[in-house]
C-alpha cells in the first residue's frame, strides 16, 4: 500500500517522470524495469467505429469491446478495482473514480484485497459496460508496471484491461516519454482515422480531447499526426461528424485476440 500512496502523490508529476525516461541510463533501467515485453492496444470507442462502411446497423458489427469480452469470458480469476488511481492521483471531476481497472490470470490471487475485489465473469461485464456508458476508452494487454506497483506476478499471468479518460490517463505522457517505451502502446492494427470534407476547422477536437495531442487545426482544418493511438474520442466529440474511425477488416478481432494470447496465459 505504500506504493499505492506514492502513485497517488506523485501522479500529478508523471510528465516529469516521463521526460526523464528520454536520459539515456535512467530511460534503459526504467524502460526494463517497469515496461519490459509490455504490448499494450488502445482500443477504438465502439460508437464511432466503421468496419467496412457497409454494415446496416450497429447490432451486426464487429465493435472492439468484443475483444475485451473476449478475455474475460476466457479468464479463469478477475479482479476489479476499488478506483482508478490516475483519476484519483488528478483529482478528477469529469469521468467517475469508482471505475478502475479490471486485472484477469491467476496472478491477481496476490493483489492487496484493500485495492479491490475477486468478480466474477458477470460482474466483470458489468463494470465493462459501465466505463463504455461513462465515455471511457478501453487499453488492454501486458503491462509489466502494474505487476511491480502491485507486487504479483509473473506477468504473464496478469492482463490489464484499463478505462481511460482523457484528462487523467497515465499515457498522457506518451508525447513525453522515451520513443522506445512509447512504441509499447499502440493504435489497433487496421485502424484508420481520417479527417473527412465536412471538417470546418472548428477546434473542438483539439481541445483536449487527444490522449496524446495528436490532433490540432492547419489552415481551417483539423490534422491528425503520426503519434494518433485510434482511440476516437475525437471522432466522438466533432460537432460536424467529420472524422471518421475505420477498421479495414472485419477480422480484426481475431487478429487482436490471437496477439494478445501470445503474450498472456489466463
Amino acid at each position: 500500500m505504500w506504493m499505492v500512496k506514492l502513485i497517488k502523490k506523485a501522479f500529478p508529476q508523471r510528465f516529469l517522470a516521463a521526460r526523464a525516461t528520454r536520459l539515456p541510463i535512467i530511460g534503459t533501467v526504467l524502460d526494463n524495469w517497469l515496461f519490459g515485453g509490455d504490448d499494450i492496444l488502445y482500443l477504438p470507442m465502439d460508437r464511432v467505429v466503421q468496419v467496412n462502411q457497409t454494415v446496416e446497423s450497429l447490432g451486426e458489427m464487429v465493435l472492439p469491446s468484443q475483444i475485451v469480452a473476449h478475455f474475460i469470458e476466457e479468464a479463469s480469476t478477475h479482479w476489479i478495482m476499488n478506483t482508478c488511481l490516475c483519476r484519483e492521483g488528478q483529482g478528477c471531476v469529469d469521468y467517475p473514480i469508482d471505475l478502475g481497472c479490471i486485472f484477469l490470470g491467476r496472478a491477481v490471487e496476490g493483489i492487496n484485497p484493500r485495492l479491490g475485489h475477486r468478480a466474477t465473469k458477470e460482474e466483470a461485464l458489468a463494470h465493462l459496460r459501465r466505463a463504455q456508458e461513462a465515455g471511457l476508452v478501453h487499453m488492454i494487454g501486458r503491462n509489466k508496471l502494474d505487476t511491480v506497483w502491485m507486487g504479483v506476478g509473473p506477468g504473464r499471468e496478469l492482463l490489464t484491461i484499463c478505462h481511460c479518460c482523457p484528462c487523467c490517463c497515465l499515457w498522457r505522457v506518451l508525447p513525453h516519454i522515451a520513443p522506445q517505451i512509447g512504441a509499447k502502446v499502440v493504435r489497433m492494427p487496421g485502424v484508420t482515422v481520417l479527417v473527412n470534407e465536412r471538417c470546418v476547422g472548428c477546434g473542438t477536437c483539439a481541445q483536449g480531447v487527444c490522449f496524446v495531442d495528436a490532433i490540432r487545426v492547419v489552415d481551417g482544418r483539423a490534422v491528425i499526426g503520426d503519434a494518433c493511438r485510434g482511440c476516437g474520442r475525437c471522432a466522438d466529440v466533432c460537432p460536424e461528424r467529420a472524422i471518421d474511425v475505420v477498421v479495414e477488416s472485419s477480422a480484426f478481432v481475431e487478429q487482436a485476440i490471437a496477439r494478445l494470447s501470445l503474450l498472456v496465459d489466463l
